[in-house]
């Protein structure tokens, strides 16, 4: 009997195939990390445009809401107009007979500026949150009968008038006084806006 010697095959080796699969794992990790922090932002850049939406549209509510603070103040205005209610202040309705004595007005975002405000609906807020506030100044120099005022004369296309200079407006009736009014909304999210509009009354 013949005895042929064994033959030893090389062992098969797996150094390359490993060495591959662990760069694959490597490169999907990092794959995997980046699409993940591209979705975090992604989600965070949706948020943030939809809260910025949100303020926008609760600023423009706040905005409508102060034109009827203004119009509340009109009619306040309007129902002391006769007789000299409005030649001196009356800080519970919110109104003073004359300018700011200083330069400079107040931050009218600082609510401690709004201390003498008139609160419309005693303070309560409305169906979308808001709370409404106003102040009226008078723009005159100084409290009592007008002397020292921004008056309004309406114009007349009559031959003769108030005025003697030649080429100046014809002055007709009653002079109207200017009154300002500074109006506060305070809304949902913190949302503040003032608005201020010039309103005209009879004397």
């Amino acid at each position: 009997m013949t005895t042929f010697p064994a033959i030893r095959l090389p062992a098969r080796s797996h150094g390359p195939r490993s060495a591959q699969g662990g760069i694959v794992l490597f490169i999907s990790l990092i794959v995997l990390v980046a699409m993940t922090l591209a979705g975090a932002a992604l989600m965070r850049s949706v948020d943030t445009s939809v809260v910025v939406s949100g303020n926008m549209a609760f600023k423009q509510s706040a905005i409508s809401v102060a034109d009827r603070g203004t119009q509340v103040a009109v009619q306040w205005l309007q129902a002391n107009s006769a007789g000299t209610t409005l030649h001196n202040a009356n800080t519970a309705a919110g109104y003073y007979a004359n300018i700011l004595p200083s330069v400079q007005d107040p931050d009218w975002f600082d609510i401690n500026s709004w201390s003498d405000a008139f609160v419309v609906n005693g303070g309560a807020p409305d169906a979308a949150g808001n709370v409404v506030r106003y102040v009226i100044h008078r723009m005159c120099d100084a409290v009592g009968v007008p002397s020292s005022c921004g008056l309004y004369y309406g114009t007349s296309g009559a031959a003769s008038g108030g005025s003697m200079a030649v080429g100046s407006p014809v002055f007709l009736g009653t002079p109207q006084l200017y009154y300002r009014v500074t109006t506060r909304v305070d809304g949902p999210r913190d949302t503040v806006s003032v608005i201020q509009s010039s309103v005209l009354v009879g004397t």
